[in-house]
């Protein structure tokens, strides 16, 4: 209950922000601490996030078809927002970019160097100055950005970010699996896309303690890595096949967090947490299984996985998990037990 105390909180203060924007934009002063105040609310959940990410998507990539170098390093572009130079002066920038976040316990984080809202002036050697933006929110720059810096990662083996102060800061990755994670600014949604994981702000599960979070970011992450937007652009989007893919996508969701160091049993908790209050609308369209046929799904997973990570210290899904999705692009799993 203090938890869901502190998201409505938080949540409450978001609304705040934006009618304090709404008001300069009238004609009033502009409210350089609350729009500082919501950037800062958004980074908050945005970290969240991410620090989960990244835990899944390094602790899997061993076993991902697809695992590339990376630092966890999310950007700000001003030019996103809704008023750049607003949000330029509330966090202090002269230029355009800055960190947004690091990763608990990433490259980015344990550098010490990129704390949230350091201005960031160049990307290897790419000065982002000389990059036109549209008035505002253009969200292609910083697509933009964090293309640049896959592409230097697989490159050179490491990145060099220039900071606002004149300091270069050298950074060396790690092996993840190849998905981005992304905060919406709105709505409670949660869905991947083949190439990112994407949670709405206002999901109830930021509210829960990590690990049962760590479900809902798991089960979004393994329709990315069993392929399965591909599938169903290839074999159609109807019920049957949106249902297989929901179940092996629950099914997978446990190995996720056992080789993350979470308790697979996360994942369970998180569906019967989830499940009761959120049983209607999509979760009772044929295209899902019930909540508490979906929680049997991931519970019976469970004793596969312990016993492999007893054996061997983690759960080798590319190996032993067995596909729901007949010919199922973008894992090497199994096709059967």
């Amino acid at each position: 209950m203090r938890a869901l105390t502190i998201l409505r909180a938080i949540l409450a203060a978001i609304m705040l922000s934006s009618a304090g924007a709404l008001a300069a934009q009238d004609g009033d002063a502009p409210d350089l601490a609350r729009e500082r105040a919501a950037i800062e609310t958004f980074q908050r959940f945005d970290q969240r996030l991410q620090d989960v990410g990244w835990r899944l998507a390094t602790g899997n990539a061993r076993f991902c078809e697809r695992a590339i170098p990376a630092i966890g390093l999310q950007l700000q572009d001003t030019a996103s927002y809704g008023r750049p130079a607003l949000a330029r002066a509330a966090l202090g920038l002269e230029g355009q970019f800055a960190v947004q976040t690091a990763a608990r316990g990433s490259p980015a984080a344990r550098s010490g160097a990129l704390p949230s809202n350091r201005g960031i002036t160049a990307l290897g050697d790419t000065r982002l100055s000389g990059w036109p933006a549209k008035p505002k929110m253009d969200w292609e720059r910083l697509k933009r950005a964090h293309d640049l810096i896959d592409a230097s990662l697989a490159r050179d083996g490491h990145l060099l970010v220039g900071l606002a102060d004149g300091e270069t800061v050298r950074i060396e990755p790690v092996a993840a699996c190849a998905t981005r994670f992304e905060l919406l600014g709105e709505g409670k949604r949660a869905l991947a896309d083949g190439e990112r994981v994407m949670i709405g702000i206002r999901f109830p599960a930021f509210a829960y303690e990590e690990e049962v979070f760590a479900g809902v970011v798991a089960h979004e992450l393994a329709h990315n890595l069993l392929g399965h937007s591909a599938w169903l652009d290839a074999n159609g989007r109807n019920q049957r096949n949106i249902r297989l893919t929901e179940r092996e996508a629950d099914r997978l969701m446990p190995w996720l967090l056992a080789n993350a160091g979470y308790d697979p049993l996360a994942g369970q908790r998180f569906m019967e947490r989830w499940g009761p209050g959120n049983d209607g609308g999509l979760f009772r369209n044929r295209s899902h299984d019930g909540w508490d046929e979906r929680a049997e799904f991931i519970a019976a997973e469970i004793p596969r996985i312990q016993r492999l990570m007893e054996a061997h210290g983690h759960a080798d899904w590319s190996r032993h998990f067995r596909r729901d999705v007949p010919g199922g692009d973008g894992a090497r799993a199994a096709p059967g037990r």
